[in-house]
């Protein structure tokens, strides 16, 4: 089976979509399949000696109509004749499929994230996702039309599939496909005397980054690194520094494999206080090394999956302080339960396996 894997970001960029399309395409080519990705970037050479499938990088030069182009014209070159073509950007990717008019391929789009709710955060508007469905039905529009092109929607939680069959009349086919959390040796942290923070992910508006800085700046005990990269990092330096936490919070660039975990193993909290997390992968991957998770109650995903998380209400500088505050108190209870033996055996050969079944029942 030919499989085009389009993606906005794979790595050596951070992100749910990037860490996802790369486990899963390792996992195809394990099984036999002719994988090609297609994703924006420049060649790394570090990332094209390690994988055995092709990776096909679009320059980002240009706007956006330019980008899309170049990435249809890739689509056209490596996916006309392909079986299935799935896509993990609604817009980046979504549209040019449609532009690449392609006929051959079942066309999937799997959805771990609301495009059209992230612009209008972007924006400073500081609904949930639950909110921005329920209360601007004209902003969907544009995701409406974008589905439409698809023969198949996979959702990674069941969260958001139950928003959408309530939110958009006569939704494509679709199912859900949950993310992996992969087993690994489980290690219970012991806290350092003074509390060290960690997030692990974009700096985009919803992760309610500012908020958490904020809080920090309320815990004396307390220090924060921040993982990774996004346009909102001008601004929380900024902040950082208005906020006289020089020494106490640190910015370190995306890293990977070893590295992350390097990372988590010298933290004592992941910290997840966005407005919404669809399906956090940076919390599964904590979970599988034993890191306590502190959690937005605003997330997606099942119970078995945040088995372990601390989950707490976290929108409000006090919401954040106050859960901080908690876990300083309470980690060695925390603690326990981040290291107890994961219940839900859900490695990512399983999640390609179910990709596949998915393939297999659309080309029949």
């Amino acid at each position: 089976m030919k499989i085009v894997l389009a993606t906005g970001i794979y790595p050596p960029d951070i992100g749910g979509p990037a860490t996802y399309v790369r486990r899963l395409a390792e996992e195809l080519n394990k099984r036999g399949e002719d994988v090609t990705v297609v994703t924006y970037g420049s060649e790394n050479e570090e990332w094209k000696m390690e994988n055995e499938w092709k990776i096909i990088r679009v320059s980002k030069f240009g706007g956006p109509l330019l980008r899309w182009r170049r990435y249809s014209k890739a689509l056209k070159k490596h996916g006309g004749d392909a079986d299935i073509v799935e896509c993990f950007s609604s817009v980046s990717c979504g549209v040019p499929v449609k532009m690449a008019k392609l006929k051959k391929p079942r066309k999937i789009l799997r959805l771990g994230g609301d495009f059209a709710w992230e612009r209008y955060t972007d924006l400073g508007r500081r609904r949930t996702l639950r909110d921005f469905i329920a209360k601007h039905p004209k902003l969907r529009l544009p995701t409406k039309r974008l589905l439409r092109i698809f023969d198949h929607v996979v959702f990674s939680t069941r969260f958001q599939k139950e928003l959408y069959d309530l939110a958009y009349d006569a939704l494509q086919p679709h199912s859900v496909i949950e993310n992996a959390l992969p087993h690994a040796a489980l290690q219970k942290h012991l806290k350092h005397d003074i509390l060290r923070l960690l997030y692990f992910g974009r700096f985009v508006k919803f992760k309610n980054l500012e908020n958490l800085l904020r809080a920090v700046a309320g815990v004396p005990l307390a220090t924060l690194t921040l993982v990774g990269e996004g346009p909102e990092g001008p601004r929380l330096g900024a902040l950082a520094r208005s906020l006289q936490l020089h020494g106490r919070v640190s910015v370190v660039p995306p890293v990977h494999g070893e590295h992350a975990r390097k990372i988590f193993g010298e933290h004592d909290l992941l910290a997840l206080p966005s407005l919404t997390e669809i399906s956090p992968n940076s919390a599964l991957e904590a979970r599988a090394s034993g890191l306590p998770v502190l959690l937005t109650a605003e997330n997606g995903l099942s119970e078995e999956l945040r088995d372990g998380m601390i989950i707490r209400p976290l929108i409000t500088v006090a919401d954040i302080t106050k859960a901080i505050l908690e876990a300083d108190q309470r980690y060695e209870e925390f603690a326990e339960a981040a290291s107890a033996p994961i219940p839900l055996e859900r490695e990512w050969k399983k999640v390609a396996e179910e990709h596949l079944t998915l393939f297999q029942s659309l080309l029949q």
